[in-house]
């Protein structure tokens, strides 16, 4: 089989690589250049995609014997994850930019091109498993290294997607056995420390980066009767959740501490309160993706899909779905839920456990059963259902 490997310099993309090529497939190393400015994505460990990435790249293809390209994907890039990172908190919502990196740029611009140059597959160095199944369909779970496990931003790949990806580290159980299988196959990378935080942000910065590209609109920090207490820069700099920061003028009446619970874009307002009016136990969701009817028992069709409620299509539920679990953050806790509805490519479930706090937004939300990605949408709202309160609105919001 033909592999295209993307490699983005570090140890995992290389060992992944590498496993690729002991499994007897064509391989070719590709590293995507995502910046026209290389050095601006890279501050020590923070970020990724630097000139340094790309020769440490090169340095593992060479050692694995396998051609290796440089992919100018800049442009791609800023007009997709950047720019919908800047709209997504500008409309007050709460981007996940890995996520849209995975939806555009690896599962979709690199995949486009691989397949176009004849390409079987794309591999990565993505912490997931690829289960196939009988009938020749594949699953996606969760990664048994629980602590770098990724299916939750690989969700909205979707099944069609998922069909032409190969994540050889699916089998890894923690991070130290994949810098031993580097370090034994002589890639220097073995010992290179960990990328981390938003890419595109390398100082970590991310209000900066924001107030740099958005500008500064100054407006009022409000309490949930309306009264002002504050004010700030933006109100896209804040998000559900959110405490540090709001530099409030004076303590609250209570004396407990405030949380930002909502972002009125309309308004230019943000919104603060107690902590438990952040406690959510409904969350509905938009552009949901399913990997498989998240029904149990015997799947009937790969159509995945989901319909209205009063259209019977084989494989899709049409009623509520119980003994699942949800998602909302890449390394948060999930809790158990059910599924009321799955309408008009939306999703709505009820948490059946403990309940969230801080959901908002812009947030993905993916569902699983047991280690399966059953599928994933993208927060529109979240609310307590005994409670009148809901947190940001995304379909109402507009920005200021």
């Amino acid at each position: 089989m033909r592999v295209l490997a993307a490699m983005s310099g570090g140890v995992d993309s290389a060992v992944a690589a590498a496993l690729a090529v002991e499994a007897g497939h064509d391989v070719v190393g590709v590293h995507m250049a995502l910046s026209r400015n290389r050095d601006q994505f890279r501050t020590g460990s923070r970020g990724c995609c630097s000139i340094e990435d790309a020769s440490d790249a090169r340095r593992a293809a060479d050692v694995l014997g396998i051609p290796y390209y440089v992919w100018d994907l800049s442009e791609r890039f800023e007009d997709t994850v950047v720019a919908d990172f800047l709209a997504e908190y500008e409309a007050g919502r709460t981007p996940n930019p890995c996520v849209r990196c995975n939806e555009h740029i690896k599962f979709e611009t690199l995949l486009e091109k691989a397949t176009a140059l004849g390409f079987d597959a794309v591999a990565t160095g993505h912490y997931a498993r690829v289960v196939e199944r009988p009938d020749g369909t594949r699953e996606l779970h969760r990664s048994p290294n629980t602590e770098k496990d990724q299916s939750y931003v690989l969700a909205v790949m979707g099944p069609e997607r998922l069909a032409r990806a190969i994540f050889p580290l699916g089998g890894f159980a923690s991070k130290a056995e994949v810098r031993a299988e580097a370090a034994r196959r002589g890639l220097a990378v073995s010992a290179k420390p960990d990328s981390y935080d938003i890419c595109f942000v390398a100082d970590g910065d991310t209000r900066g980066f924001l107030r740099d590209r958005l500008g500064s609109r100054p407006g009022e920090v409000v309490d949930t009767s309306g009264a002002v207490v504050g004010e700030h820069d933006g109100a896209y700099a804040y998000t559900v959740g959110q405490r540090k920061g709001l530099a409030l003028g004076r303590p609250a009446a209570d004396g407990k501490p405030r949380y930002v619970l909502d972002v009125r874009t309309s308004t230019n307002q943000v919104v603060v309160g107690p902590a438990e009016l952040l406690t959510v136990d409904r969350i509905a969701g938009d552009r949901a993706v399913w990997f498989t009817d998240p029904a149990p028992g015997p799947r009937a069709s790969r159509d995945v899909g989901l319909p209205t409620p009063d259209t019977d299509v084989p494989g899709r539920p049409s009623s509520p779905v119980d003994d699942v679990e949800i998602q909302v953050r890449a390394h948060g806790t999930p809790v158990p839920a059910r599924i009321l509805d799955a309408a008009d490519g939306g999703v709505e479930v009820e948490l059946t456990g403990t309940p969230l706090r801080g959901v908002a937004a812009g947030q993905s939300l993916v569902v699983y059963r047991g280690t399966q990605v059953l599928g994933q949408a993208t927060v529109t709202r979240a609310w307590r259902a005994a409670s009148r309160h809901r947190t940001h609105d995304a379909s109402t919001a507009r920005p200021a």
